[in-house]
């Protein structure tokens, strides 16, 4: 990768580029036993039990799209950090960086679609904060987002991935990231693509209900998208994990569209899916249990953990061959949330 002096889009794609700037940037600085793991949420032992505790910000452009907008995303992005780390989401914190001239009646409605996607999740926003730069200083609006949840009695993280564990994601692969460059580009693909934006939480506490630990990791694979999320989960756990071409789950659209636009939807961002490894004698059962809800009815058995010597990904492809999958490198899809 080519050193640069200055940040660069590249920086925010989630992918080499990132995982380099908190290597050499972040971490130096601020490291400690939370910030180390590198997991999209810390979990605090406090007095009076165990939470999780996450944060994010939204800049996606444009701020409405079909299934969402930016507010709803927020919420939901920020529920989904923390059910993935097997929390039961209860308060977020709202703070606002507005542009100077942004209609009053935007804002409203942003403000209504996240009320409406709290009340949906059952979590309160409980504090906030609100920002006003000059024009030509930002883009409309940017959110951040802050989370708590309590966490069960259970852990779930890639350092629990063992051999013999299955693979399963929730649903298709790429709407989101499909989604949010054909409108940001005004591209007419002639299908109706729509955003995966949506909450996990009931998903999530399904599974831990019914399996417990048996459920040995989840992970939501937004920013660098399926392919950036198991790489990451790779290296922390130690293992090599191989996943079959023929089962992922793509909408016939996203594959046109992607073919079209010369992307991989392996790299495109999810905003409502969850990839999940399993005990492989209750992969079966997980896969029903997921199966059962309106958002998880195109989930599918992906791959396995198959050996623990060399830490990567593989995948089989249709023709019979296998290929690594590397982090995503460089930002075909900049601002997608």
């Amino acid at each position: 990768m080519k050193e640069s002096k200055y940040i660069l889009l590249d920086h925010g794609s989630g992918g080499l580029a990132t995982q380099k700037l908190v290597s050499d940037i972040f971490l130096p600085f601020l490291k400690n036993q939370f910030l180390e793991k590198l997991e999209d949420s810390a979990e605090l032992d406090l007095a009076h039990g165990r939470i999780a505790f996450t944060t994010d910000t939204y800049v996606v452009d444009p701020i409405f799209f079909p299934g969402g907008d930016i507010g709803s995303l927020a919420v939901y992005g920020t529920v989904n950090d923390l059910s993935v780390k097997g929390a039961k989401p209860l308060y977020i914190s709202l703070a606002l960086i507005l542009e100077e001239g942004l209609e009053l009646d935007v804002l409203k409605k942003i403000i209504e679609s996240i009320a409406r996607a709290a009340e949906h999740c059952n979590v309160k926003v409980v504090t906030g904060d609100t920002k006003v730069v000059p024009k030509g200083k930002a883009d409309k609006i940017f959110i951040n987002t802050s989370g708590v949840g309590l966490l069960s009695k259970f852990s779930f993280s890639p350092l629990n991935i063992k051999v013999g564990d299955v693979v399963i994601v929730s649903g298709t692969l790429g709407d989101h990231g499909v989604t949010i460059l054909t409108q940001r580009e005004g591209l007419s693909m002639d299908c109706d693509l729509k955003s995966d934006s949506q909450p996990l939480h009931e998903l999530t506490s399904a599974l831990i209900e019914k399996l417990g630990d048996n459920v040995h990791a989840m992970r939501d694979p937004t920013r660098g998208g399926l392919a950036t999320c198991l790489c990451e989960m790779a290296n922390a756990a130690n293992v090599e994990i191989e996943l079959d071409e023929s089962s992922l789950p793509i909408r016939k659209e996203v594959e046109a569209a992607c073919e079209v636009l010369g992307l991989d939807p392996l790299y495109l961002a999810n905003e409502g899916k969850a990839v999940f490894f399993v005990d492989k004698d209750y992969a079966q059962q997980a896969l029903e249990i997921i199966k059962n809800f309106s958002i998880g009815k195109e989930a599918r058995i992906i791959g396995q953990v198959i050996s623990e010597e060399n830490p990567r990904v593989l995948l089989k492809t249709l023709i019979g061959g296998k290929r690594v999958i590397e982090p995503l490198s460089g930002e075909p899809l900049p601002r997608i949330c």
